[in-house]
């Protein structure tokens, strides 16, 4: 059988599901499928800018490469070890930049690229230029070393420049460049050694193949079979960490639409389970709308009569209440008590009491002379405050 539902839970589920498909549409559109053309240059996508490419070849080679998923701080020995850098998206903390200048003081080897990756350097005269890294340059050799020797021109984006004058280190050796900017440098600090470029197109899916980039990025790495490269994805949001793992994956869609269905139903159930409020029922008719439609009911029943009966009885009631006689005492007698009790003295009370209580018995009354008598009746209860002042009769 189904459930009925009231205009306000259709409108409610109708909008919740326009939301939840909204955001399913959404969580599709962003999803990085695996023809993602993702500009970060990570080791797990496989578009133009990622850097899986690379990794793989790394390991067909017989290098012995890892990816780096921990913090800085937890980097193993540093002798003999390289890290990659490869355009970090996130920003480090403080100890992280500690882990990472002890890891160079302690012989490590760091390869870092992009813009703003100084601010994990211990040294860093890096100026962004990201006009200039709109399109890819070909850059020759500055200085003769291993290097440049293997590939005496490469190709990047070079979305900066180093400064050389800004570095506190004693010599900082430019590699390639465009004029009299320096788009890859190297330099010794401590007993290890960072290398820094510009961008990371040349260890990019599409930039290694290029004409020299292989060549560069394998010479950068060095020819030691032993050493131990480390590719960093902890600072592009991959971390051993559930939360973290979330965070960097299209899995946080599903727990945010999850969370608004739920919130749908629990809104729909609070207004179902809430406090029921009867709405007020519209009055069919006003007072004076009823006060006419009566009077118009007795004159149309020439029932002039019935209205005079009807205030002669409630002034009868409110007077022998009030002096304590009975009900059915005769008109003499109440004129009497009123007259010694209240020192009420009217010639016509008793005619008009009279005339009141032999009007149901009169057919031919007239709605004049009825009207008449229940005005003089009404005066008369004024007179000897019969009525409460707030009009309402007390039992």
């Amino acid at each position: 059988m189904p459930i009925p539902l009231s205009a306000g839970d259709r409108k409610l589920f109708l909008i919740a599901g326009g939301v939840f498909l909204l955001l399913v549409a959404t969580a599709f559109i962003l999803a990085k499928g695996p023809v993602s053309t993702d500009e970060i240059p990570t080791t797990y996508s496989v578009g133009s800018g990622g850097a899986k490419a690379a990794y793989l070849l790394l390991k067909a080679s017989g290098y012995t490469v890892e990816r780096w998923e921990q913090s800085p701080s937890e980097l193993p020995e540093a002798a003999g070890a390289t890290l990659i850098l490869a355009e970090p998206s996130d920003a480090p903390k403080t100890e992280e930049r500690t882990g990472l200048r002890q890891f160079v003081e302690n012989g490590g080897h760091i390869i870092a690229t992009g813009p703003f990756v100084g601010f994990f350097l211990p040294e860093n005269g890096i100026v962004p230029d990201p006009l200039s890294g709109m399109t890819w340059k070909k850059l020759t050799a500055l200085s003769p070393t291993s290097i440049t020797h293997a590939a005496p021109e490469i190709t990047l984006a070079p979305r900066a420049y180093w400064r050389p004058e800004s570095s506190a280190v004693p010599f900082v050796l430019p590699l390639y460049g465009d004029g009299d900017k320096q788009m890859v440098v190297k330099y010794k600090f401590g007993k290890g050694e960072v290398i820094w470029w510009a961008s990371a197109t040349p260890l990019t899916n599409a930039g290694l193949t290029e004409h020299g980039n292989l060549e560069f990025f394998l010479a950068c790495i060095g020819s030691e079979p032993q050493t131990r490269i480390l590719w960093d994805e902890y600072f592009h949001g991959y971390r051993r960490s559930l939360t973290a793992s979330i965070q960097s994956s299209p899995v946080k869609w599903i727990f945010l639409q999850l969370a608004l269905f739920a919130l749908a139903i629990v809104l729909t159930y609070s207004r179902r389970s809430g406090p029921i409020s009867i709405p007020a029922g519209e009055i069919r008719l006003s007072p004076l709308e009823f006060v006419r439609t009566l009077g118009a009911l007795y004159h149309q029943a020439n029932a002039a009569s019935v209205a005079v009966d009807i205030s002669y009885h409630r002034f009868r009631y409110w007077l022998t209440r009030r002096l304590g006689m009975a009900s059915n005492a005769r008109v003499e007698d109440l004129e009497r008590a009123i007259r010694e009790r209240w020192n009420f003295q009217d010639a016509n009370f008793s005619a008009t009491v009279r005339d009141c209580a032999s009007a149901p018995y009169d057919n031919t009354l007239k709605p004049r002379a009825a009207l008449r008598l229940v005005r003089s009746l009404d005066d008369y209860a004024a007179k000897l405050k019969l009525f409460p002042k707030s009009g309402k009769e007390k039992n």
